[in-house]
């Protein structure tokens, strides 16, 4: 791994959760040092190099990470094997993937060139979500028998009818549903069972609007989850999104975007869950990763078994 006091980050693409927040807000382990197809606001801080193509980006020896957030979400795979053949770290935006074959070319690639490859996996390491985690894995609440998790994000014009743009309904909102089932329980989802519907989408176009998948998680206990485009804008969240985990000894959730969160351990109500302090983002922990610094909270399989499980499931 390097051990450099800083990585140097080039940023392809700005189709999803781009890093350009951090050249008005410097990170500590992280320079934004190129940008290609990314707009610098006016208010960055610093003056990062700009190229022309994402090619002629990775020729800069300087650049120790790429995060992609590609034009084209179908693309993204092929960029991706592009950044590792040139000897750079991969942050990809989720999907990452569109086939499990796909995924696995990616995982074979970063092994073969001895780079760091990974998906925006941060859904579970916000609080209330990490402690939520920490509580279920601790059996406080017993063995988990059923669990929900729902992801809500309002409709806009803008939103592409062309899944290649950015995955689709399925997998780029009810990715962060299964990530929270089993990233929250620590119990993988076993073969699924899909359903959606276009029904309810104001433009014409293959957009689905709501989606949800039920499945057995490895344990023998099951979960069920939605996802849709269907949040009102008067929520006052951009996700409404929630987690409900049920066990033999209680139940856990949070819910309302977040805002709200609950333990009930046999015939106590607990209250919210401890406001303890949230751990460090997920740049954070990726960038002290490649330095030689710390690990991940997950492992790269647990990380991205939520997108393997959906992608069987299409």
């Amino acid at each position: 791994m390097d051990t450099k006091v800083k990585l140097k980050a080039g940023l392809y693409g700005s189709n999803g959760h781009q890093l350009t927040h951090l050249l008005r807000e410097p990170h500590s382990l992280v320079d934004i040092h190129a940008v290609c197809e990314v707009t610098v606001p006016e208010d960055a801080l610093m003056e990062p190099r700009a190229y022309p193509t994402l090619p002629a980006l990775l020729e800069d020896t300087e650049i120790d990470l790429v995060s992609l957030c590609s034009p084209r979400r179908a693309d993204q795979v092929e960029d991706a094997l592009l950044c590792l053949r040139a000897g750079k770290h991969v942050l990809a935006e989720k999907p990452s993937a569109f086939s499990e074959a796909d995924l696995d070319l990616l995982l074979a690639e970063a092994e073969k060139t001895g780079r760091e490859f990974r998906e925006m996996g941060g859904t579970i390491t916000t609080q209330p979500y990490w402690a939520l985690r920490k509580v279920v894995l601790s059996g406080e609440i017993g063995e988990v028998v059923q669990v929900f998790a729902q992801k809500s994000y309002p409709y806009f014009l803008a939103r592409p009818q062309d899944e290649g743009v950015d995955g689709g309904l399925f997998l780029q909102v009810g990715i962060h549903a299964a990530r929270m089932i089993e990233h929250g329980t620590g119990q993988q989802l076993g073969e699924l069972s899909r359903i959606e519907t276009g029904f309810g989408n104001p433009a014409s176009g293959d957009l689905k609007m709501a989606s949800g998948f039920q499945g057995r998680l490895a344990n023998g206990g099951l979960a069920t989850a939605i996802a849709n485009y269907l949040n009102p804008r008067g929520f006052g969240n951009w996700g409404n999104e929630a987690l409900r985990v049920f066990g033999t000894k209680g139940m856990v959730e949070v819910t309302d975007g977040g805002n709200r969160s609950r333990l009930i351990v046999e015939d106590r109500d607990l209250g919210a869950l401890p406001g303890e302090e949230e751990p460090m983002s997920y740049l954070s922990l990726y960038a002290h990763h490649l330095m030689g610094q710390g690990s991940m909270p997950l492992s790269l399989d647990e990380e991205l078994h939520p997108l393997r499980t959906l992608l069987r499931g299409r």
